[in-house]
């Protein structure tokens, strides 16, 4: 199996500053194992920032740890680093991190309302769960998605690193040939519905065009938050 790969990050139209991390943050090609994510900080422009590249340089740094298992980690370095640092207490970020292995299995450690996406042929599949209330609410089916979609709430997170103790989501899939992953920030989704992201990841001819294409989209839409997207091919 062959994996070819981009990523981009934007501050957005209306952000002084850009608290998202991606990894890798170059383009390339390789048989894996490959590390893939976003993770997206809170907590000011300073805090924010610092949380989220804490944690994507403990989460992808070289071992053979599952994904699920670097998010913890990641956790605890973003814990300790507002611990030696008490300006940045209350600190936090999402995570979303995928590892494409050798044979077509892809793994993902998920916590907060970062996404990943598999698309095949022309469906578009969401494989990560929203850690927020507004999900909560739509599972216990007090509200629908259309008005999840409008809740004043819809930002607030249930979980993120940096607050304590997280329960961190594990996902286990099988990849093939022609399957295109999306992982994004909510900078995307908050201002590009998923059928438009569909549209526009089947459309584009590579990673780079589709990244970027998905992240004109979101600043064309308004870009009222970053907005960060590594797209992943895999390929024979």
């Amino acid at each position: 199996m062959k994996y070819v790969w981009a990523s981009g990050t934007d501050k957005g139209k209306l952000r002084d500053a850009n608290e998202d991390v991606v990894f890798p943050d170059v383009a390339g090609s390789g048989p894996g194992p490959l590390l893939a994510g976003v993770a997206d900080g809170m907590g000011g422009h300073v805090a924010g920032e610092v949380a989220s590249t804490v944690a994507m340089e403990t989460a992808t740094r070289p071992g053979d740890e599952s994904p699920a298992e670097r998010v913890r980690l990641a956790n605890e370095a973003v814990l300790q680093a507002a611990a030696e640092r008490p300006r940045l207490q209350g600190m936090g970020t999402t995570m979303t991190l995928g590892r494409f292995l050798p044979d077509g299995t892809l793994e993902l450690g998920h916590v907060g309302d970062s996404r990943a996406y598999l698309l095949r042929g022309d469906e578009l599949e969401q494989l990560t769960t929203d850690h927020t209330v507004v999900e909560e609410l739509v599972g216990l089916g007090r509200i629908t998605r259309e008005e999840a979609a409008q809740h004043p709430r819809r930002h607030l997170l249930t979980r993120s690193l940096g607050l304590g103790e997280v329960e961190v989501d594990e996902v286990v899939t099988d990849v093939r040939p022609g399957d295109r992953v999306l992982v994004c920030s909510d900078g995307l989704t908050e201002m590009v519905p998923d059928d438009e992201i569909r549209r526009l990841l089947a459309e584009a001819p590579d990673p780079e065009a589709a990244v970027w294409t998905l992240i004109e989209a979101a600043n064309a839409a308004g870009g009222v938050d970053n907005v960060s997207v590594v797209v992943v091919d895999v390929r024979p």
